[in-house]
């Protein structure tokens, strides 16, 4: 197997390693409380956030983004040298958070039922596609804020990145080039259709109409 596949796979388990340390789950223990088995179930932000309370969803929200730059770090200390030939170490360090999001998604240890990865998302957008992240986070901001629905604003905010990654990558402006443009538009565009399938419940409550509204209370049940 060439260096091009090797290095890129080294850096989705590293990424996923990463990924795996769900901090709304052990955060949720510290205070005796499975998030899995309170409100969605789910291990993300807004189910700490409605479970938990304030503190718990910064706290949740900050080390998901971080541990997915965390990722992208290691990968370039790890491959900084001798990265031109495949593509560039921005590529793998992207390869790197993309397995940190799957790590988040689907943990191994918690039989692949984690979070939804939108601030794992994040911490990639940060760090590997910076030109998508103002555009994205105006959408996000704007839906969140006029429909109080974190979820609406989270499907559109990662529907809104899946199509910046195909119109920038085409345009040329994406910071990548060669082969490694399209792989950071299949990234972009893979790391948003998991997102928006892990939302596909969200979606059903929405069209339902009765998905709950952002709060900064505890103790909601869906999420």
């Amino acid at each position: 197997m060439s260096a091009f596949f090797v290095k890129r796979l080294c850096c989705l388990v590293i990424g996923y390693l990463c990924g795996m340390f769900l901090s709304g789950y052990f955060y949720g223990k510290k205070k005796n409380v499975d998030l899995t088995k309170e409100g969605s179930g789910n291990v993300g932000t807004t189910n700490a956030l409605r479970i938990l309370g304030i503190k718990a969803g910064a706290f949740t929200l900050l080390l998901d983004c971080f541990k997915t730059i965390g990722a992208c770090v290691i990968a370039y200390f790890l491959f900084r040298n001798g990265a031109d030939e495949i593509g560039g170490i921005r590529i793998l360090m992207a390869y790197a958070g993309f397995g940190a999001i799957l790590g988040h998604d689907f943990p191994a240890y918690m039989k692949f039922k984690g979070g939804k990865g939108i601030a794992s998302s994040l911490g990639l957008v940060i760090v590997c596609f910076p030109i998508c992240l103002p555009i994205a986070l105006l959408v996000f901001v704007l839906n969140v804020y006029f429909s109080r629905y974190l979820s609406l604003g989270s499907i559109v905010g990662m529907a809104t990145l899946a199509v910046e990654g195909i119109v920038f990558g085409i345009l040329g402006v994406l910071p990548y080039e060669g082969v490694a443009n399209y792989e950071a538009m299949v990234i972009l565009v893979l790391m948003s259709a998991i997102a928006l399938i892990l939302h596909r419940a969200n979606m059903q409550r929405l069209l339902a109409g009765n998905e709950n509204r952002f709060t900064f209370h505890p103790k909601n049940t869906k999420g």
